[in-house]
């Protein structure tokens, strides 16, 4: 399950896992009500598939973006809206006018729904609580590339640039749960993570089952995602647009793409 080498998945790839991964519906990403699709749109999704947002297409078609177990697609109503076509629209140039719609109307709200799963795991922060940068990382208490980045990442931490929101799973080892939810459950999780970085072994005892289950939740969330290292990051960063995206890294960022990660060089 450790890896040195730095993989991202394809956004829409991601966006498969998500959903089939979380067992989350289609409504959950759908920003269209129901009742408001045309009914050859509404046809599309009671074959499952999910209509995340309308745009304005040219020809007089109304273009929608969406999904269906992952793969992105636009759907084009006709003028008449009786009638939609899913497929790629291309302009009398060749330009495939299709793909920045996708990139905006699917790919973008896929992506928030990712970092709201995100912030809403079970972390512990590490840095900061006001800097301006946030890396989540996931974190297996036993992973050895999960140390090299915690140490990689102090210059940035120290000066107060970044804050590592350390998502504890339990994967690599029989009693990796148990420390994972040992940390979490500790009086001070930030200095329980800190001391165990420096050195400090960590025992595993029983904790209360809310501390068992957020690490298991943190698993499924890991699984989800379609995530095979540890660790594994996610940060955001602007596009030339003004949208918001989330980058990822798995395993251990070699000095280039940490320093990318960590958003400016070494302080």
């Amino acid at each position: 399950m450790i890896s040195r080498l730095i993989r991202t998945r394809t956004r829409s790839a991601l966006a498969a896992s998500l959903i089939s991964g979380l067992g989350i519906s289609g409504a959950s990403f759908t920003t269209l009500a129901d009742d408001t699709l045309p009914a050859p749109v509404q046809a599309l999704t009671d074959q499952g598939i999910e209509i995340h947002q309308r745009f304005e297409a040219p020809g007089g078609l109304t273009g929608f973006g969406a999904s269906a177990q992952g793969q992105e697609m636009a759907v084009y109503l006709t003028p008449d809206g009786k009638h939609v076509v899913v497929g790629t629209l291309m302009d009398g140039n060749g330009n495939n006018l299709t793909e920045p719609q996708l990139d905006k109307h699917v790919r973008a709200p896929l992506e928030a729904k990712t970092w709201a799963l995100l912030e809403d795991s079970h972390w512990i922060q590490d840095g900061d609580k006001n800097a301006p940068r946030i890396i989540y990382t996931f974190t297996d208490p036993n992973c050895p590339y999960c140390q090299q980045l915690w140490e990689a990442a102090r210059p940035w931490v120290d000066a107060g640039r970044v804050q590592l929101r350390h998502i504890m799973v339990g994967i690599l080892a029989a009693d990796s749960p148990a420390k994972a939810a040992t940390m979490l459950a500790a009086d001070n999780p930030a200095a329980t993570l800190n001391a165990q970085k420096q050195g400090k072994t960590i025992t595993p005892s029983a904790q209360p089952r809310k501390y068992e289950e957020q690490v298991y939740a943190n698993n499924q969330l890991f699984e989800s995602l379609g995530l095979y290292a540890t660790p594994t990051s996610a940060y955001q960063r602007n596009t030339d647009d003004g949208s918001v995206r989330i980058e990822r890294v798995q395993g251990m960022p070699n000095k280039a793409d940490l320093i990318k990660m960590m958003g400016s060089e070494m302080p």
